[in-house]
């Protein structure tokens, strides 16, 4: 019976992605299909739909999701509002003197810039329209510039603020976010760290230079110009670990903070806030959508007994705890080839959370290799947000990229399994913090 409801749940699903149908109307019909084919019938399709409706409403009946949609407008603020040129500008401080130092710049300005926005997409978006006409510029190859920039952006949802931090906190339900969020510091940085290694490594060998750009302005003025920016993450994370407010009113702070520095810049407008407040509707209807019909397969598969059937499958091959997360990881890192963020976090976290706890593992170990997964695979064709949005403002095809995509990929499976086998990295600052009580 679960092996049929496994197969009935999955296949419908992988029939409607390749199809071309939007991921949470897929999510949607195959939750429905596999409860109509699988459920006792005697309650009738009429409960079945109340059930479906009570379900896809109560996962979105959550005072913490509003934390999502606010870091999502912060990030477009960031965007619009002349916060991002500071950060890059800053970045390019940092790291004129290495060879290739427009890839640095991208990375390092990539991890700056997910430090305050938390969304991968928004900083691929934001640093490739940068950065981009400047490689340009100085004779760098777009598929190298674009690849740098897709793979990097990944940090964003590592250092926090984090909105798949946030989700995976809820659906874990209540995993700490402030352990979650100071757990990501480390992790993030290593990422941002091995991606930046392999970037200077082909910088060298195309013999890409050092900086030769004269800044008009002394290297204190573009350090005080980017403060504020910066004061932003220290503003939101030292609210939430001193209980000033919670990470839902961090959310509301970090876009008044941000909005309020855009027009002191003079960036934003009238009409720039209404389209940014538009994009952000859209975006954040399009998460809940998916979050909602989440809510429902995660019901399904409960109500189905596909958790514990998994769980008893990798449990079976091995009671080793380190060839138990290879294969989880292996398992994650396909699934975020064909799975966006948002519904992998709500469909995954009820499967693997009971079985890192059966093998000691801490839910905040788990949770931030669980999202730096899922974040590797935003790099991968054929369901890649990262990669398509990279591409898009790269004004590149993704056959090009992708030469120079897999040995920056390959380091970032190296920053995952670092994560995974030593705890410390993602424990070592929640522990001294006194936000978890071993590692």
């Amino acid at each position: 019976m679960v092996i049929q409801s496994v197969l009935m749940l999955f296949g419908v699903f992988f029939v409607m992605l390749f199809a071309g149908v939007p991921i949470s109307v897929g999510i949607g019909i195959a939750s429905i299909a596999t409860a109509l084919a699988s459920f006792d019938p005697n309650p009738g399709i009429g409960v079945l739909s109340f059930i479906a409706a009570q379900r896809s409403f109560s996962g979105i009946d959550s005072f913490s999701l509003l934390a999502l949609p606010f870091f999502t407008l912060a990030g477009n603020i960031m965007n619009k509002g002349g916060i991002a040129n500071r950060l890059v500008r800053l970045a390019r401080l940092f790291v004129g003197w290495i060879p290739g130092y427009l890839a640095a710049t991208n990375v390092l300005a990539n991890m700056f810039f997910g430090a305050i926005s938390g969304s991968s997409v928004a900083a691929t978006s934001a640093m490739g329209s940068i950065m981009s006409p400047l490689e340009l510029e100085e004779g760098y190859d777009p598929n190298y510039s674009a690849a740098v920039n897709i793979c990097s952006a990944p940090t964003g949802i590592i250092i926090p603020p984090s909105g798949p931090l946030i989700l995976y906190s809820i659906t874990a339900g209540g995993v700490s976010v402030a352990a979650l969020f100071m757990g990501g510091y480390l992790p993030g940085a290593l990422l941002g760290i091995c991606v930046l290694i392999v970037a200077m490594f082909i910088a060298y060998k195309k013999g890409y230079k050092s900086s030769t750009v004269k800044e008009d302005v002394p290297a204190i003025k573009i350090i005080i110009d980017a403060i504020p920016s910066l004061l932003a993450v220290i503003l939101v994370m030292a609210g939430i670990l001193l209980g000033w407010f919670t990470a839902t009113e961090a959310g509301v702070v970090a876009v008044l903070y941000c909005g309020a520095l855009g027009f002191i810049y003079r960036e934003l407008t009238l009409k720039n806030v209404y389209e940014l407040l538009a994009d952000t509707m859209m975006s954040s209807a399009t998460i809940l959508f998916l979050i909602s019909t989440s809510t429902i397969m995660s019901y399904v598969m409960t109500v189905s007994g596909i958790p514990g059937a998994i769980s008893s499958m990798i449990m079976g091959v091995s009671d080793n705890k380190f060839v138990i997360l290879l294969i989880m990881n292996v398992f994650l890192l396909v699934m975020g080839m064909f799975l966006d963020l948002t519904p992998a976090v709500l469909i995954f976290t009820p499967i693997f959370l009971p079985i890192v706890k059966s093998i000691g593992m801490s839910p905040v170990h788990f949770g931030i290799m669980f999202i730096m997964n899922l974040g590797i695979g935003s790099v991968t064709p054929p369901v890649g947000s990262c990669l398509f949005v990279g591409c898009g403002v790269g004004n590149v095809k993704i056959e090009g990229v992708t030469k120079y995509i897999i040995p920056m990929f390959v380091a970032m499976v190296v920053a995952l399994l670092l994560i995974t086998y030593i705890p410390f990295i993602s424990l070592g600052i929640p522990y001294l913090a006194g936000l978890v009580s071993s590692i």
